[in-house]
């Protein structure tokens, strides 16, 4: 979302009308998404956003419709495939999972977009999107736990309950932030929380056999 805020503004004013992209209306569109959910989805109020016309709006898409699953399709690009190339660079599968991990907590609190999407949950397009997302990431989380060590069953586990906790986190922040920590305390409890995720389970301990001396 990063990225769309700033192609929005980068395409605003009379100079950038004749350089919009479908990707332009597209980022803009989740902006709005982030803003005020799928009803802040409106070609009037994203054109003069943008500085340009609904001339540009109709060149690119054929309705509304069209451009929220435009609009989705680019928050699975940006929010998940680029994250997932991004994070590859880095050789070490433990790593990328506490890179991963840190970067999804640290910006959960300032991208209001996914606690919009999941409130229209109920949006067929939404619902979809919202699935084949959630997907891809717990399977790319759960390949990165069975590479630092976890078995099949056990990767994905954590992949959930390190999702789980991510969603948690997002919807936390943006409804009751003060309920979070900050400063200091806060770096603490986010290195809390991942190294709660990444460390190994224990070994279920032995039961201490009875004293055979025993009367």
């Amino acid at each position: 979302m990063d990225m769309a805020r700033q192609r929005a503004r980068e395409a605003g004013g009379g100079a950038a009308r004749q350089r919009l992209t479908a990707q332009d209306w597209a980022d803009a569109a989740l902006t709005a998404i982030g803003e005020g959910g799928l009803a802040a989805v409106a070609v009037e109020p994203l054109a003069a956003r943008l500085g340009a016309t609904k001339g540009s709006f109709y060149w690119h898409f054929a309705n509304r419709d069209a451009l929220i699953e435009a609009a989705l399709e680019r928050w699975e690009e940006v929010g998940t495939e680029a994250v997932i190339t991004e994070l590859e660079a880095e050789p070490d599968p433990a790593g990328r999972l506490r890179r991963l991990l840190r970067r999804a907590m640290d910006g959960a609190a300032e991208d209001p977009l996914e606690v919009s999407l999941l409130a229209t949950a109920g949006q067929p397009r939404v619902a979809a999107a919202l699935a084949r997302v959630t997907e891809r990431r717990l399977a790319y989380l759960a390949s990165l736990f069975a590479e630092v060590g976890f078995t099949e069953d056990e990767a994905r586990r954590r992949a959930l309950l390190a999702y789980t906790a991510y969603l948690g986190h997002t919807q936390l922040g943006h409804a009751v932030p003060q309920s979070l920590p900050a400063g200091a305390a806060h770096e603490r409890y986010l290195d809390g929380v991942i190294d709660t995720l990444v460390r190994p389970a224990r070994s279920p301990k032995k039961e201490k056999e009875p004293n055979s001396s025993a009367n």
